[in-house]
């Protein structure tokens, strides 16, 4: 017969989606009964997000019908109003929605050079390509790149309201330092300043019934990224990585931010995939294989795409006219793109 330690071990195998730990680790486990072959667990959650409990449930209950003599498992859940992290504390600021913005999804990584303009960029357009209304904040103010990969050079303007309006360009929303500057000009400010640019971006900006705005973060985890979690309402975050592990050492650095802000983390794609040679179309994988699946398995995250290294893609980028612009049946990456936004759309529906 089955023993609650038995159950125990089982139980320590289901990670809380998002997290690298267990739901024993985490106390969520009240209590274990066991009777012969039937098997009682209590699990205690704090969560507004019902794909938790879900998760947990599925897992769980996967985990202990495979030991030995269990023959009628059940699970109840408690669930609570998670406790509001600002209560108490007069120097958090309390998060908040953007006016005119329904979904924000951060897209982050925790090193640069793994393509994570391009990736919010092309996400962006593919959003709004499934005919979605979208918004593109560039929250990098010192190495903005939104407005040279959509081509745009015009400059926003202030409506009535004392409100920046956001330039249009296929159909998107966006704003940028890259509008505001010459292409020559450094953006030289210190931290506080530059989380109040950002604020600025964000709650400023007119914004027009959007369905989704998205944030391309700076690299790393500093006060810009910080400012972002800590204020604003995130419906959930992306992580780009390249497969190598000096760029997933760094993505968990991401990840571990957002975790422990309780921004749930909607997925990882892994940029810079694997090289399809046009004459043998064979896959290289120039940068590693498989990194980002791992990393994804260990978060319990999906793994969202494998964009590869294509000669279009950087092309479009330079020339303003990002390549989920293109017929998926003419381009793998995006295709891979459209297909990630698919995904985010049918998880935040």
């Amino acid at each position: 017969m089955p023993t609650e330690s038995d159950i125990r071990a089982a139980l320590s195998t289901v990670r809380y989606p998002g997290f690298s730990r267990d739901i024993l680790s985490f106390g969520l486990v009240k209590s274990i009964q066991v009777q012969q072959g039937q098997v009682t667990v209590e699990i205690s959650l704090a969560t507004r997000d019902p794909n938790i409990p879900r998760l947990i449930h599925e897992q769980a209950m996967e985990a202990i019908r495979q030991v030995p003599g269990v023959t009628e498992p059940r699970l109840n859940f408690d669930i609570k109003e998670p406790p509001n992290p600002n209560q108490g504390s007069a120097d958090k600021l309390p998060k908040s929605s953007i006016p005119g913005v329904k979904k924000i999804i951060a897209v982050a990584s925790g090193k640069g050079g793994v393509g994570k303009s391009t990736v919010a960029s092309n996400l962006a357009v593919a959003l709004a390509k499934s005919g979605s209304r979208v918004g593109l904040c560039d929250c990098d103010l010192y190495g903005p790149s939104i407005a040279h990969m959509f081509g745009s050079n015009e400059r926003p303007y202030q409506n009535d309201e004392q409100q920046i309006v956001p330039i249009e360009r296929y159909g998107l929303q966006l704003i940028s330092m890259g509008f505001l500057l010459d292409d020559d000009s450094p953006v030289i400010v210190r931290g506080p300043v530059a989380t109040r640019y950002t604020q600025q971006f964000l709650r400023q900006c007119a914004w027009d019934d959007l369905d989704y705005l998205v944030l391309d973060l700076p690299p790393g985890t500093g006060d810009i990224q910080l400012t972002i979690v800590q204020t604003v309402a995130l419906d959930g975050a992306v992580i780009v990585t390249t497969p190598q592990e000096v760029a997933l050492i760094d993505a968990r650095k991401a990840c571990s931010m957002f975790q422990k802000v309780n921004v749930p983390i909607l997925g990882i794609i892994e940029n810079m995939s694997y090289f399809l040679c046009p004459s043998d179309g064979q896959k290289y994988h120039l940068f590693g294989q498989g990194g980002g699946e791992h990393e994804a398995k260990r978060l319990n995250v999906p793994l969202l795409g494998q964009v590869p290294i294509e000669m279009n893609v950087r092309e479009a980028g330079d020339e303003g006219h990002p390549i989920a612009l293109e017929d998926p049946s003419r381009s793998t990456a995006s295709q891979v793109f459209h297909s990630i936004a698919a995904q985010l759309k049918t998880h935040l529906a």
